[in-house]
């Protein structure tokens, strides 16, 4: 595959801090400085296998991270309240060791847009979060499987109302405009076959359950092909078809990549893999951090950063870990920038791109930056101490800190700055610098 050739650094080319950066600002929400100098004094192969490994983490990895994940988890469960459910997926972003993982649990969270505003059952909605988390890099036919005996997605599409005879079409639908085939690649007859072969899935006591009497037996022809279709064996006719793994390619590539990075040769290339590997997305997740592709200037600081990125990566940059923020407050910040987790706007889920940045959000993204460093993410209001982080990371002046926040956050981008300070401390200076870079235009973009 001549187009997905590993990157290797070259005089127009380097591994340089930018790079660094981009690999840990698209893949795995940002990182610290001390994560950057350790990437950047080796080589980019192994830095990729770091993040493929979930060893990319050096700093904000609390001992008893799973333990604390698994409290916060259990007390969302117990309570009728979403806002604590999303503090407890923020919280694992935040500090878990594999954040590969968390990125592609969000890919699929959007791929499978599911939204408790209709399903009104938060532990199903938890434990369609945690089959994503269980299957991301996996075949995804595991998880498509996982995904039609997922109550939170059973209701959401009404398929306990999808009975012989009584065909409702909506998972059958979407199973294949969205979470396979794509548009133009079936028929209505296909859908209304397709709806006929998922009848009988129901729940029964909140767990997914086959109801033979209301399954429809007879024969369907779906895609060409007839037989008596039921659940599973459709899933494998489209797991088969290799539509399937195009629309697949769309997804990964809309997820790594800015628009118009990858051409169409390329896509076919990294179908044909999914399609040969029995759709591994672990496989061609690491072909895209490996590739030349992904580190090509075209790809670095030109894609609009979604608000949960923008959430977390100046956290990291800053080192906001100890004592933690508080998640309920950056859950606030995340609903006011446009992305309100378990709650995605309708079936096709958060178009992303340029859709992130509208009046309001943009406004919400400096309120935000702002809040960073008046201390408002935490509870109470607790400033940041930039100074101590200067003092640690950036020996020199103040001019170093400049640098090194713009390398963590911008990239290693030459931004102008549009305000100075004129404070005279040493802290206020680096604040302004900090509100300057965040608010600024590139910082929306990664």
């Amino acid at each position: 595959m001549n187009t997905w050739q590993r990157y290797q650094p070259t005089p127009q080319h380097p591994w340089n801090p930018g790079r660094v950066a981009h690999l840990h600002r698209r893949a795995v929400f940002g990182l610290t400085w001390n994560e950057l100098q350790r990437d950047l004094s080796g080589q980019p192969q192994d830095a990729v296998s770091r993040v493929l490994s979930d060893e990319a983490r050096i700093d904000g990895l609390p001992a008893d991270f799973e333990n604390l994940a698994d409290l916060i988890g259990k007390a969302a469960d117990q309570q009728p309240n979403a806002e604590r459910l999303k503090a407890w997926w923020i919280y694992r972003i935040l500090y878990t060791p594999a954040p590969l993982q968390e990125r592609l649990t969000l890919m699929w969270h959007n791929h499978f847009a599911t939204s408790n505003l209709k399903v009104n059952n938060l532990p199903f909605m938890k434990q369609q979060n945690e089959t994503f988390r269980k299957h991301a890099t996996s075949s995804f036919g595991d998880l498509l499987r996982a995904m039609l005996h997922d109550p939170a997605l059973l209701v959401w599409l009404d398929a306990p109302s999808n009975r012989r005879g009584h065909a409702n079409e909506n998972l059958g639908r979407e199973l294949l405009e969205l979470f396979t085939l794509g548009i133009g690649n079936y028929s209505e007859a296909d859908v209304k076959e397709a709806a006929r072969a998922l009848t009988g899935l129901d729940l029964k006591e909140g767990q997914f359950h086959i109801d033979p009497l209301r399954h429809d037996a007879g024969e369907k022809t779906i895609l060409g092909k007839t037989a008596t279709f039921d659940a599973e064996q459709l899933t494998e006719l489209l797991l088969q078809n290799p539509a399937t793994s195009r629309r697949l390619a769309d997804r990964l590539i809309n997820e790594f990549f800015s628009e118009g990075v990858v051409s169409k040769t390329a896509h076919q290339e990294l179908a044909l893999q999914l399609q040969s590997s029995n759709l591994n997305i672990g496989q061609a997740v690491e072909t895209i951090l490996r590739s030349q592709l992904f580190f090509s200037d075209a790809n670095i600081n030109t894609r609009i950063s979604d608000p949960l990125s923008f959430l977390i990566a100046p956290l990291r940059a800053l080192e906001l870990f100890d004592p933690p923020p508080s998640t309920l407050a950056l859950c606030e910040w995340l609903n006011r920038m446009g992305l309100e987790l378990f709650f995605p706007p309708n079936v096709a889920g958060w178009p992303g791109g340029r859709s992130w940045l509208t009046t309001r959000t943009v406004i919400a993204r400096a309120n935000y930056a702002a809040a960073i460093l008046s201390g408002d993410v935490y509870r109470p209001a607790t400033p940041p101490d930039l100074h101590a982080l200067t003092k640690k990371h950036a020996t020199n002046n103040s001019d170093q800190f400049e640098k090194m926040m713009n390398t963590l956050l911008l990239g290693d981008v030459n931004v102008k700055q549009t305000t100075e300070s004129t404070t005279p401390t040493a802290a206020s200076r680096e604040a302004g610098s900090v509100l300057a870079l965040l608010t600024g235009f590139h910082a929306h973009l990664h």
